[in-house]
């Protein structure tokens, strides 16, 4: 009797892979679920419109309606997206796609059709954490779905708050995983369509551009410009398919207008912890001392602490700070690394390059959203898993950036909320790295090391002994995150009884400068990391 072959432990380990994502899919989702009810800002509003005004108007009139004060000002594939979702809105409850029914409808049928949008949009999250973990082995494969998966700045922001930020990563997420694998075409592909979907990701644009032209189109100048040619027609294609119908009605430059409104000031009214929290902090320190020997320095007409957007000019003594200052401090500050990718463009660092990219545009662009943070730690998780001092800085940059995102939930019933989120994942995350990271060597962890290719490491759950060292982030780390404790418990407990009603946005400004620290480190952190490499 003929022996019966076994079956191919690639099916047996693929297999495994998708069971373990859908649970832990499913454990998220119930948890999602257990949000509908919460806080939303003022965003569930913008979508709740955007729904209604594409499902009410002209596709030439989108752009340039302005019945509710909350017009669309993303890309047109969002645009698409939502007008997509009216359908299954207008079925669910027709008054969700109504576009006069006026601001903050907030009907429970509302709530939950736009709550579950996000829920099932988190799939393409879920299937790019899948994608880009099928070649790690098992603990270092769970270890990265819980920093993604369950992370709990997209459950604040995304879930809470309320974007759609899971989706628009989950996209970068799998162009990231293309690019790994060598898929260059399906990589530019994938980041074209994330562009034509949310326009500010453009900041790893330069990282793109100058990867796939030295990696892709190599080959001689023939070859070269053949692939040249093939990855200029797909991402020509993408960007025809999103904005040529607004081309062919006239509508290109109110498109324009829309998704970049340089009028709206240098920074938001909740400072993101970057680079010119302080820059306007030193502005207010000069003027003071200025004021205090004597010298007339008149106040801004608006101020940075009064929670105001689009002033043209904030500052009183430092100069004033343009959009075009923005954009070429970003562009040097990404510099290094797009060298880099120029001389020697290698698979196994493109995350990293393009995490560093959106660090640079978080620090130094124009108009950064504090929410904008997602766009670096979600990548740098990849990196967290693969050698134990990505994983000390992961673990310091995501507790920072995911502190950062407190103020957004301010209501009293959701600080419970919020606190828990961290704790969990700041647990999880210090067991997780302590078990990955032993300091023991592996003795069959070298299939696959980003050392001799460019593919995430596999077939072992501990790192190989070119990564041997235990998991401690050292004193100085803990001692900042303990930092932490005592800016929340200041703001959120001894501000109220000591100050009361008095300099209110004390709290709000301890929480982003203190997080700008640790966000610089990062960002310094990347840049020596960078600059060391080969």
């Amino acid at each position: 009797m003929e022996e019966q072959e076994p079956k191919p432990p690639q099916k047996t380990a693929t297999t495994k892979t998708i069971l373990g994502i859908l649970w832990f899919s499913l454990i998220t989702t119930s948890i999602k679920l257990l949000l509908i009810p919460s806080y939303h800002s003022t965003d569930f509003e913008v979508h709740r419109n955007w729904l209604a005004t594409t499902h009410s108007l002209p596709l030439s009139l989108w752009y340039s309606d302005t019945t509710s004060p909350w017009t669309l000002d993303y890309p047109p594939f969002f645009a698409y997206f939502e007008f997509i979702l009216s359908f299954f809105a207008r079925f669910f409850d027709p008054t969700i796609v109504d576009l006069h029914k006026g601001l903050n409808f907030e009907a429970y049928s509302v709530i939950l059709f736009q709550r579950c949008t996000v829920i099932v949009s988190d799939f393409v999250l879920y299937y790019a954490a899948y994608r880009i973990s099928r070649k790690t082995g098992s603990l270092q494969k769970c270890l990265l779905w819980i920093l993604v998966i369950w992370s709990p700045g997209l459950l604040i922001v995304d879930h809470m708050h309320f974007q759609y930020n899971g989706f628009l990563l989950g996209l970068l997420m799998l162009s990231i995983s293309a690019l790994i694998e060598g898929r260059d075409l399906v990589g530019g592909f994938l980041f074209a369509v994330l562009l034509c979907f949310k326009h500010l990701f453009a900041v790893a644009a330069p990282v793109y551009f100058v990867y796939l032209l030295r990696h892709y189109c190599r080959g001689g100048l023939i070859k070269g410009f053949g692939r040249l040619l093939v990855m200029g027609t797909a991402v020509l294609a993408v960007f025809v398919a999103a904005f040529g119908p607004f081309v062919y009605y006239d509508q290109m430059l109110q498109v324009i207008q829309r998704m970049f409104p340089f009028g709206r000031g240098l920074c938001h009214a909740y400072w993101a912890p970057n680079f010119w929290v302080f820059y306007i902090l030193a502005d207010k320190l000069l003027a003071f001392l200025l004021r205090r020997v004597g010298f007339n320095v008149e106040r801004p007409a608006a101020s940075f602490t009064g929670g105001l957007v689009g002033d043209s000019s904030p500052f009183a003594v430092l100069p004033q700070i343009s959009p075009m200052v923005t954009f070429v401090m970003v562009l040097l500050a990404m510099s290094p690394c797009l060298i880099k990718a120029w001389r020697n463009p290698q698979p196994s660092k493109i995350a990293r390059w393009i995490a560093y990219a959106y660090t640079c545009g978080f620090l130094f662009g124009w108009h950064v959203h504090e929410k904008a943070s997602l766009h670096f730690v979600i990548p740098l998780a990849i990196l967290a898993i693969e050698s134990v001092g990505d994983a000390k800085h992961y673990f310091l940059l995501s507790t920072v950036s995911y502190y950062s995102l407190f103020p957004l939930l301010f209501e009293a019933r959701e600080y419970p909320i919020k606190v828990t989120l961290l704790l969990l994942h700041c647990i999880l995350s210090w067991f997780g790295y302590s078990s990955l990271f032993s300091g023991e060597s592996s003795s069959n962890s070298t299939s696959g090391s980003l050392k001799k290719g460019d593919k995430l490491r596999s077939n072992s759950d501990t790192v190989s002994s070119s990564d041997k060292g235990k998991f401690d982030i050292g004193w100085i780390c803990k001692s900042y995150l303990l930092g932490l404790v005592v800016v929340e418990i200041w703001g959120q407990f001894l501000h109220p009884i000591i100050l009361g009603d008095k300099l209110p946005f004390l709290p709000l400004m301890s929480i982003s400068v203190y997080c700008a620290f640790g966000i610089m480190y990062s960002w310094i952190w990347q840049l020596k990391f960078i600059l060391a490499s080969a």
